[in-house]
């Protein structure tokens, strides 16, 4: 694999006109930049529709696409919205900042409007759409629909008859709610079509796009709830027990998820077909897909429902190396990223290895003098990718600000660059990711532009004020797209070329 770069930026955190970042021009325009930039990767956030919390790793499917990001002006151009339909709702009024609460009131009624003017059974290629994912487009437009109709309660509050998928009552709602059902599949129809145009964009740049995926998924899911079977649900389908974290030295009482957890021997008794699945759709989305929390494959934390918080927890064995053999063999070789951050066991580490896939390495987990720590550049070998921060961190310029002076003063040691000023120091984190060993280095948009704590995507375990920050309108500025394409020229990582390409002698 070559040396390569990107950016890490979420779909929704681009510039638009109407509200939250989706597949609209600014998109485009974002992947020209990043090859003006000499950057090899787009990562991305889930692209799946947001549930509770905004969250996309709280997913009411862990197949759709989320129904915010289609563009409206791509919608306008069609002829079944109007600008001025569009321009009538009131989406928020801070450009750096999303609106979830105004963007669900009106982005549905607009989709809505879209899909009753669309004719859309005449259209052929939704036709094959719906016929080519009826493994899961069936269950989660009626997922979608139902919901509607118990005025959006979770799945586990229905009536009895369809939370349960009796075959009268499957066959009622779906008589009831066809209208409905058909939008649902409308929606998920023009997210792909819009989705596939803009990547085959990206690809024809020479940018490839990094997806993500969680490992687990929602109880309030259309995936829970179509094949109950494949989860820890008792007989009534409540979950036994949910997924979470132990208590360690971030929380003391452990981070309770609260996913459900699978049934590991039901999967392997199906030779893992819903998984190959999910991964094969994946790579119908992406180039390459990052897998979260790749710790639960080979042993899961679980918890006892309705417990409080993870204290009462115990660790369970997960499918190990079996699950990716699988994939392997039906599948082919695929560009997989493993998120092995946090605590890791050696049989982790052994899973990681055998399973050929590169880790993750942050910068910010790296510059504690107290502790040894496999997150220091002179500890990678050259299969993984390293990171300055995830989504889930803070922002270089923030982390930085809040380092102790100890810390400061190894990291001041370990770049020798005591002289840097301290409005600059962020710069040399990304230099050092960027000169390591990793063949893959990631950098946050959010450091390149040398942002504080207002650009911060998520700070894990908090409900609200997640998921929230835009990026400015406009282009990049110009010395920021320099600065960073002569970093990644001299760290021979430009457009992916790598030094083999770059006719630099390699002794291996």
């Amino acid at each position: 694999m070559n040396r390569a770069s990107g950016i890490l930026l979420p779909v929704t955190s681009l510039p638009s006109k109407y509200g939250i970042g989706c597949f609209s021009k600014e998109a485009y325009e974002f992947i020209d930049e990043l090859k003006e930039a000499g950057q090899s990767y787009w990562q991305i956030l889930p692209l799946s529709p947001t549930s509770y919390g905004d969250s996309p790793y709280q997913s009411f499917s862990s197949f759709a696409g989320n129904p915010y990001l289609i563009d409206l002006e791509a919608l306008i151009e069609e002829g079944v919205l109007t600008e001025e339909e569009c321009s009538a709702c009131d989406f928020g009024d801070n450009p750096s900042l999303i609106d979830y609460e105004k963007i669900y009131r009106k982005r549905f009624s607009l989709l809505h409007l879209a899909y009753e003017r669309s004719y859309i059974t005449q259209n052929l290629g939704f036709v094959r759409f719906v016929q080519d994912n009826a493994f899961w487009l069936e269950d989660y437009a009626l997922f979608m629909a139902v919901k509607q109709r118990f005025d959006g309660a979770a799945w586990s509050e229905w009536a009895e008859d369809i939370r349960k998928r009796w075959g009268f009552a499957l066959d009622y709602y779906r008589r009831e709610c066809y209208f409905e059902i058909e939008f649902f599949k409308y929606i998920q129809f023009k997210f792909q079509e819009q989705w596939l145009r803009l990547k085959a964009y990206a690809n024809k740049q020479g940018i490839r796009i990094i997806g993500d995926i969680p490992i687990y998924v929602a109880f309030d899911s259309a995936d829970a709830w179509a094949n109950p079977e494949m989860f820890q649900f008792d007989s009534e389908y409540r979950p036994i027990a949910v997924a979470g974290c132990p208590p360690d030295a971030f929380s003391a009482t452990g981070q309770l998820w609260g996913n459900p957890l699978y049934r590991w021997e039901y999967h392997r008794q199906t030779g893992y077909e819903w998984w190959v699945r999910r991964i094969e759709h994946c790579f119908q989305l992406y180039d390459v897909t990052r897998i979260d929390h790749f710790r639960g494959f080979d042993e899961y934390y679980s918890i006892p429902w309705e417990e409080e918080t993870a204290e009462n927890g115990h660790w369970e064995k997960g499918p190990g190396m079996e699950l990716f053999t699988t994939l392997q063999n039906r599948l082919g070789q695929k560009d997989i990223i493993a998120e092995d951050l946090g605590l890791q066991t050696a049989s982790v580490h052994r899973l990681l290895k055998d399973s050929g896939y590169p880790g993750m390495k942050v910068l910010e987990f790296a510059f504690d003098p107290n502790e040894e720590t496999g997150y220091l550049p002179h500890c990678y070998d050259k299969n993984c990718v390293v990171y300055t921060g995830t989504h889930d961190n803070e922002t270089l310029v923030q982390w930085y600000h809040g380092l102790d002076d100890e810390c400061k003063a190894f990291a001041e040691e370990y770049m020798d660059n005591a002289d840097t000023p301290e409005e600059e120091k962020y710069w040399d984190f990304v230099r050092l990711a960027m000169m390591s060993s990793a063949d893959t280095c990631i950098i946050p948009l959010q450091d390149y532009l040398g942002l504080d704590k207002m650009a911060r995507i998520n700070k894990p375990s908090t409900v609200g004020g997640n998921w929230v920050w835009r990026m400015e309108k406009g282009p990049l500025p110009e010395e920021v797209k320099e600065k960073v394409y002569n970093l990644t020229r001299i760290s021979f990582r430009l457009n992916g070329q790598g030094r083999e390409e770059s006719g630099v002698d390699i002794i291996e």
